[in-house]
């Protein structure tokens, strides 16, 4: 596994967000970096990334691409890609490049399972340093006292120990199709947090458009995977 980096900015806050329960990470990664002025200073590649990538705007959308937000020093890994099998390795890749810039946090963007019958998305927090659980009760959030974690974030949150602080937001989700409803509350919740002053009131519309977008992307990639599968199977046949 790869880090390419064109610029090391010095003690950023990385945000991550893999597609995970509802891509509401994703969605959420992809608001920020079209809403803040970003660049791409840098992409992580693998052997086991699947051969697939997209096009936006004329643009190649990097698999997991590494973006940069200089005004409030912000790291963005934006994924659209499948990471499974691989959440270990990953996670080993982003405390490295965690290392490499001495970053002050990690935050970790995600989706969680909502009770039956509930009709309102609410936003949690976890953290393993007491000064951000502090801040986030100072605003009115409430800890993720039950839930089960997946995928990167999980892996993370299970090798990250002390090498540095890590704080992860969920929101509420209801369904495994893209929620723009549950993006839009980590949003809200991020921007608090963090102090960035987004524009929240286009939140939403602009969610709703990324969830469109994203569906289709992964739809067309896992059309793409049962196609390799069929020839494999074929091949091996």
């Amino acid at each position: 596994m790869k880090i390419v980096l064109t610029k090391k900015p010095k003690n950023p806050t990385i945000i991550e967000a893999f597609p995970g329960f509802g891509l509401v990470g994703t969605i959420a990664a992809e608001f920020l970096i079209d809403h803040l002025k970003t660049e791409q200073i840098g992409k992580i590649w693998f052997p086991e990334m699947p051969a697939m990538t997209a096009i936006h705007n004329e643009k190649l959308v990097e698999p997991m691409g590494i973006f940069y937000n200089k005004k409030h020093n912000l790291v963005i890994i934006h994924v659209v890609t499948n990471a499974q099998g691989v959440e270990w390795k990953i996670s080993d890749t982003l405390l490295d490049l965690a290392k490499q810039l001495k970053a002050k946090e990690i935050i970790s963007l995600e989706g969680v399972g909502s009770p039956e019958g509930s009709n309102e998305s609410r936003s949690f927090y976890y953290s393993n340093n007491e000064k951000s659980k502090s801040k986030f009760k100072k605003l009115g959030m409430n800890p993720l006292k039950e839930g089960i974690i997946m995928g990167v974030t999980s892996a993370l949150m299970l090798k990250v120990d002390s090498i540095v602080t890590m704080s992860c937001i969920f929101a509420e989700t209801h369904s495994q199709l893209p929620d723009s409803k549950a993006a839009a509350k980590v949003i809200e919740a991020l921007d608090k947090y963090l102090n960035l002053k987004v524009d929240t009131k286009p939140l939403l519309k602009t969610a709703e458009k990324f969830e469109a977008k994203l569906k289709g992307m992964m739809s067309e990639a896992g059309k793409t995977q049962k196609e390799q599968d069929k020839k494999q199977l074929s091949y091996l046949g």
